[in-house]
């Protein structure tokens, strides 16, 4: 299981990223151009002390990104668009989770590519959630799915 990234427009939010995925032990693609300068030293930086144990691959482009190959992973694009909810979706351990930018979303071209499109569910009147807040909540749902979470550990 993999979480990406699509153009992130807030530095914060990379570095939530960062920490999110270094804790539950999945793997973050960040699909460039950033909305912000992103350097290896400022994934680093965003990393903090995650940054041991957390991986980060870096794709300079969306074509970049999908000539990458994935083996048979599905990409699973979460959008306000979509009407099917993440809770009725079958995850699978190869599946590579992708949420678009907080500014704008993912453009047709990365729906168009989706193998599923996903939403998550809210209160009537809500438009959106935090973009880490969303990828929180589907990589919980998929990695409880495929019973995938971590051994509980005590640092």
């Amino acid at each position: 299981m993999r979480l990406a990234l699509f153009q992130p427009d807030i530095p914060q939010n990379l570095g939530a990223a960062i920490r999110l995925t270094a804790c539950l032990g999945v793997s973050l693609d960040v699909i460039e151009p950033c909305g912000f300068p992103l350097s290896d030293a400022a994934v680093r930086r965003a990393a903090m002390d995650y940054g041991g144990i957390a991986e980060v691959q870096r794709f300079p482009s969306w074509s970049v990104f999908q000539a990458n190959p994935r083996g048979s992973g599905r990409l699973v694009l979460f959008t306000t668009r979509s009407t099917q909810s993440f809770l009725d979706f079958a995850f699978r351990p190869d599946d590579v989770l992708l949420f678009g930018r907080e500014s704008a979303g993912a453009p047709d071209e990365v729906h168009a590519a989706a193998d599923a499109q996903l939403c998550i569910p809210m209160a009537a009147g809500a438009r959106s959630l935090n973009v880490v807040t969303a990828a929180t909540l589907a990589l919980g749902e998929a990695l409880r799915q495929i019973k995938a979470f971590p051994a509980i550990s005590r640092f």
